[in-house]
């Protein structure tokens, strides 16, 4: 049986926001005893462990992290999971009936809140919302027992936003998911709230240049981690439509007339394309690409901008100016690409292209 009270103690009192000192008073005990109690120097009495597992609303097995091999809580799970995939309202009722018999296992909660939440946004029902949301706060205060890595607080609080905002409370949402942006997690959400709900849309456009900036910096990465993968896989043909397809969306956010740090990356990418093509067989079109990718870097080169307001649809004077590994210029990002691949082909043309161009 393992016992893991002394780090449970920390979460739970970490998860109100309260000191050692304040769980103290509330338990009437010395700061030194709940200090011991947090690095297992000792244990307390039977009493103090029951009034504080009533306190952090729990159970008095999950505050000793005791966990009872239950079969029947598994399949209970399991049953509730598959009411959600289907859509069928009958989980409402087996998620009461859970409910009831497990009020503090955090599993069971937060895929009842879940449940509710899911029916509510789809039937527009206030009650079954303000039920998801009396749910994921007490989801939120049994998250110590959550071992799901994607479930986080952070998960939670943008559950509830869900809901407000479905509620019609849009105030609410936003002040919530701006007290938890973390990162700029919620970036999006908060700019369109703020646009589309709450008649802010000059508030709203930090929010979504921000997030617009993140979302195509995720999206270069996944593609190059894609194309990678393909490469390795000699799928070149998913290659070439994945560059396409990335390549075309930083063009739609280049402005006209200004250099933007996308025309680096997109050099990058041809030389990606010219590969791809070249082990296809379309040496011409590999040819073509390989001298996009010399004109894009020369015309940023000639006039290199980081600044991320030259970013059409961006404008956020706060914004820091934007970064890469690339290369210290384009062409030199571009030479740096041609080497890491170490095709001889792809070499090869890279010279004929550069020869014919001078």
């Amino acid at each position: 049986m393992n016992i893991a009270l002394a780090e449970n103690i920390r979460a739970f009192r970490k998860q109100r926001s309260l000191t050692q000192e304040q769980l103290a008073e509330v338990l009437g005990v010395t700061v030194g005893a709940v200090y011991k109690w947090e690095a297992k120097l000792s244990v307390p009495d039977l009493d103090l462990i029951v009034e504080m597992a009533d306190f952090f609303e729990t159970s008095v097995d999950v505050l000793l992290g005791y966990e009872m091999k239950d079969n029947r809580r598994a399949e209970t799970l399991r049953r509730l999971k598959e009411y959600r995939h289907n859509k069928d309202c009958a989980g409402i009722l087996e998620a009461e009936k859970a409910l009831k018999k497990y009020p503090n296992c955090f599993e069971i909660v937060y895929s009842s809140a879940i449940m509710y939440l899911m029916f509510g946004l789809e039937q527009g029902d206030k009650t079954k919302l303000r039920r998801a949301l009396e749910l994921l706060e007490h989801s939120r205060l049994l998250l110590a027992q959550n071992n799901d890595p994607k479930i986080s607080e952070l998960t939670i609080y943008g559950n509830m936003a869900e809901a407000y905002i479905a509620l019609n409370e849009n105030d609410q949402a936003v002040e919530l998911l701006k007290r938890h942006n973390s990162g700029g997690i919620y970036n999006d959400l908060i700019g369109l709230t703020l646009a589309a709900s709450c008649n802010r849309p000059d508030e709203a456009v930090p929010f979504l240049s921000e997030a617009l900036l993140s979302s195509v910096a995720s999206i270069i990465r996944t593609v190059i981690g894609y194309v990678n993968v393909f490469f390795e896989r000699k799928d070149y043909d998913s290659a070439q439509a994945i560059l396409l397809w990335a390549i075309d969306i930083l063009s739609g956010l280049k402005d006209a007339g200004k250099s933007s740090f996308f025309d680096k990356v997109s050099a990058v990418l041809y030389v990606g394309l010219a590969y791809a093509q070249i082990k296809t067989g379309s040496r011409d079109a590999a040819y073509r690409s390989l001298c996009r990718a010399r004109e894009t870097a020369k015309e940023f080169d000639s006039a290199p901008s980081y600044d991320v307001n030259a970013v059409r649809f961006v404008s956020h004077g706060d914004l820091t100016s934007a970064h890469d590994t690339l290369g210290a210029t384009a062409m030199e990002g571009v030479q740096n690409s041609i080497n890491l691949i170490k095709d001889d082909s792809l070499s090869e043309l890279w010279k004929e292209v550069c020869q014919n161009e001078e």
